[in-house]
This record gives C-alpha cells, sequence and structure tokens, in this order.
C-alpha cells in the first residue's frame, strides 16, 4: 500500500480504541441470502440506517459492561463514532450500560463504512445478474484498488482515514479516544497507522480472522507514534 501524504502533526494521541459495531440486520441477512442464491436479502432502507439486531444490542451492552471495568485513568476522554446508525446505537447502549459519566460522542463522516455506490445494499447473485461485468473488472484492478461503480476501494479508505488520524492526534494529542466504527474502518486504520502493504493486510485477517462484530482494537503511544496493543479481541463479550 502507497504511503499517504502525512500533515506534520505535533504528538499523538495517548491511546486509541478500535469499536466494531455490533451484529446489524445486514450481518444475518446477507450472508443469508448469499447462501441461497437469492437476489433480494431481508433487509431493505440504505446502508446507513441498518439496525442492530437483539444480539448486537446484547454485544453493546457487553462493551458498557467493559467501560465499567476499567480504570479511572482509562477511560475514553473523546468518543467518535461513524454517523451510521448501528454505529451510534452500539455507543449509545455501551455508553448508558456502562453507567458511566462519558464524553458525549460527536461523529465524523469519514469513519462510515466501505461505500459500495450502485451494489449498496446488494446480494452477490443480484451483483453478478446486474453488474455482470463487474467480477472480471475486479479482479483485473486487484481488491485494494477496486471501487465499484459510484463507490470507493480501499485505497480510497485509507485517504479518508490517514486525514482523520491526522487530524485526531493534533486536535487530541495526548487523549484517550474510543473510535465506534465498521470492520472495514478498523483493517484500513490499522493498515494506516502501521503502514502496512495491502498484502500484509490480508495477512492480518488471515492470521486473526475478519473484524468481529463488537470487538475491541487497542494502539497505544510510545514515543511520537502508535503501536498495536490488542487487535480484533471479542474476550469481554460473552462466549458461546
Amino acid at each position: 500500500m502507497e504511503e499517504v501524504d502525512r500533515v506534520p502533526i505535533m504528538g499523538v494521541v495517548a491511546e486509541l480504541v478500535l469499536v466494531r459495531h455490533g451484529q446489524s440486520l445486514a450481518n444475518v441477512a446477507f450472508p443469508a441470502a448469499d447462501a441461497r442464491g437469492l437476489l433480494e436479502a431481508e433487509v431493505s432502507g440504505r446502508d446507513a440506517e441498518v439496525p442492530l439486531t437483539a444480539l448486537g444490542e446484547s454485544q453493546a451492552r457487553a462493551v458498557g459492561h467493559w467501560l465499567a471495568q476499567l480504570p479511572a485513568g482509562e477511560v475514553p476522554q473523546v468518543v467518535i463514532t461513524s454517523p451510521y446508525l448501528r454505529a451510534r446505537e452500539t455507543w449509545r447502549i455501551a455508553a448508558d450500560t456502562s453507567g458511566l459519566e462519558l464524553p458525549a460522542p460527536t461523529t465524523d463522516d469519514r469513519l462510515v463504512d466501505r461505500l459500495l455506490g450502485d451494489l449498496e445494499m446488494m446480494t452477490r447473485a443480484a451483483v453478478n445478474h446486474h453488474y455482470p461485468q463487474e467480477s472480471a473488472r475486479r479482479r483485473e484492478i486487484g481488491e485494494f484498488n477496486y471501487a465499484p461503480p459510484g463507490g470507493e476501494s480501499f485505497a480510497d479508505i485509507a485517504v479518508r482515514l490517514q486525514a482523520f488520524l491526522d487530524d485526531l492526534n493534533r486536535d487530541h494529542a495526548r487523549q484517550r479516544v474510543i473510535v465506534v466504527a465498521h470492520d472495514a474502518v478498523v483493517l484500513m486504520m490499522r493498515a494506516v497507522i502501521e503502514q502496512l502493504s495491502w498484502d500484509e493486510v490480508v495477512e492480518a485477517e488471515r492470521t486473526a480472522g475478519s473484524v468481529r462484530n463488537a470487538s475491541l482494537s487497542r494502539f497505544v503511544a510510545v514515543g511520537d507514534h502508535l503501536e498495536l496493543a490488542s487487535y480484533n479481541s471479542v474476550d469481554h463479550l460473552p462466549q458461546g
């Protein structure tokens, strides 16, 4: 992955915790539809408005219990979420469950899920039916640079997250920050912070698995940069 030009910054955040939202209705409906080769999934509307499932709400409460157990000196000082409903609701439920006096969350459009453009909310069968050329184009361009019609590539996500991270380090240096967003954001934030090549990103996902719902990934400041402390952890979630 090519390194994105950086804006000079003064220091970095003390800690950055990335939380993927709890299970959403789309997380259930699309795999079920794809497994059956269906043209439509049992979910409708805009991606930004997809709600959590009951399990997703339970996972959000588990994040809240994790927050409640943090020492006073480790409670987040800054909270930023994706504007998508499933991310905002994950934080709302987690914050309410924690019983803590937490900072009011803000949203940042740069934390949205990968924008799929014309392919948004389409099953694999529907994409193959309506856009049969996309599969070959994707293979030709490569996964990192492939952008669906009207959508964005992983390379595009890296650019917006680099800008977000530069602003975050400038505005919240030496503060503890929690971000609630999406699997693509967590994965590509790691790529940006660690300056991973795309092959290294793929290997990281192969080793640690896909970014799980309500998982925690934590970076801590070491000198003037952030280092990975834990990734894709679900130890706080009920097992079984």
